[in-house]
């Protein structure tokens, strides 16, 4: 794999179309900046859409599902059984994200990474796996280099097929026992904090189970040692489905596709991203804050507003789901309204 995409410049978004969008803003019908962030929303997508009309009617959902070494220290409330089971269950359309796809008449891929238990047969499974999940990060780097080339070119397929599909917005989700632990731990390496904040119950832990997890995660951390550097650090601390969410991300992005961003998961890929590709930030958009504690932390690192707050902590994209209206909103909102010439009110001498 000679071409790592991650290390090419990402386009930028159209300051022309952002500057066309806020004066549009400044002449429909309401006082000015009465409809707060659904404005700024509509003249961001707008310009990283290219478009004086941006819309987000067709939008692409990748789950991104692989299992962790670590989750055999106990980790999760759930056993590690669980994760094909999930796998399962979204290509069926039983779970959260699978009705909330429905909801929104949006593509659902639901991609296996490296699940370690096997799955039914399924034709609603894309095949990307690499290996029956990570090593256990406690004790050697979660994967070789290799394998994070492998994730982050699966992440980066995924956004091709997005972009094939006329994609207008791209959402990415995430499966995996134990993956709050691997993001917590990547998190506080890159952001150089206390674990103590970035630890949470993800799952379900009771608060023995989180001093264990944040136990867990020191000793994780005394391994890896001190650098900070993106790529060394998702492949020694990392998960296939937080990398490939990152490869997807940018590769979202360099295809002309705001991303939205989901949960505690989702953000930890979203600061190895941008960490890895700084040029990525302006396509992001942060879909809602997680209960997860640690959440708050890497959206104030990220400089993010998040769109709800909603007290959700399920994962799988459905954060992120839950808020593609609001941006649909913004959106109607944007290119329905009149102007007020158009409507024949005085804008009282604005």
């Amino acid at each position: 794999m000679s071409e790592r995409f991650w290390q090419q410049p990402l386009p930028t978004p159209s300051d022309t179309h952002y500057q066309r969008a806020l004066a549009r803003q400044s002449t429909l019908t309401k006082p000015p900046g009465s409809l707060g962030r659904l404005e700024t929303l509509a003249c961001s997508l707008s310009a990283q859409q290219h478009r004086d009309q941006p819309a987000v009617d067709r939008v692409h959902i990748a789950v991104f599902a692989g299992d962790h070494g670590i989750a055999a220290d106990g980790v999760s409330a759930f056993p590690q059984e669980v994760t094909a089971q999930m796998v399962a269950n979204f290509a069926a359309g039983g779970a959260a994200i699978s009705v909330l796809a429905r909801q929104l008449g949006a593509t659902l891929e639901v991609l296996n990474m490296g699940v370690a238990h096997p799955l039914p047969d399924s034709s609603g499974v894309t095949d990307e796996w690499i290996a029956p999940g990570t090593a256990n990060i406690a004790n050697k780097p979660a994967m070789s280099t290799e394998q994070l080339e492998k994730a982050l070119h699966a992440g980066d397929r995924s956004a091709a097929r997005a972009a094939e599909a006329g994609a207008e917005l791209f959402v990415g989700g995430d499966m995996g026992i134990g993956n709050t632990t691997s993001a917590a731990a990547l998190a506080t390496l890159l952001l150089d904090a206390s674990v103590t904040d970035l630890v949470g119950p993800g799952t379900g832990l009771d608060a023995d189970g989180v001093s264990r997890k944040a136990r867990f995660i020191t000793r994780s951390l005394e391994r890896h040692g001190s650098s900070r550097e993106p790529f060394e650090a998702l492949a020694s601390l990392g998960g296939f489905e937080v990398a490939a969410l990152a490869g997807a991300m940018v590769g979202a992005a360099r295809r002309g596709i705001p991303v939205l961003v989901d949960g505690f998961i989702v953000t930890s890929a979203a600061l190895a991203a941008v960490r890895l590709r700084p040029d990525l930030a302006p396509w992001l958009h942060f879909s809602h804050q997680s209960r997860e504690p640690g959440h708050r932390y890497l959206l104030e690192a990220l400089q993010a507003t998040p769109v709800l707050d909603l007290d959700m902590r399920l994962g799988e994209g459905s954060g992120a789901a839950v808020a593609v209206p609001v941006l649909r909103s913004a959106c109607a909102l944007h290119n329905g309204m009149a102007t007020f010439d158009e409507a024949g009110v005085s804008d009282g001498g604005a």
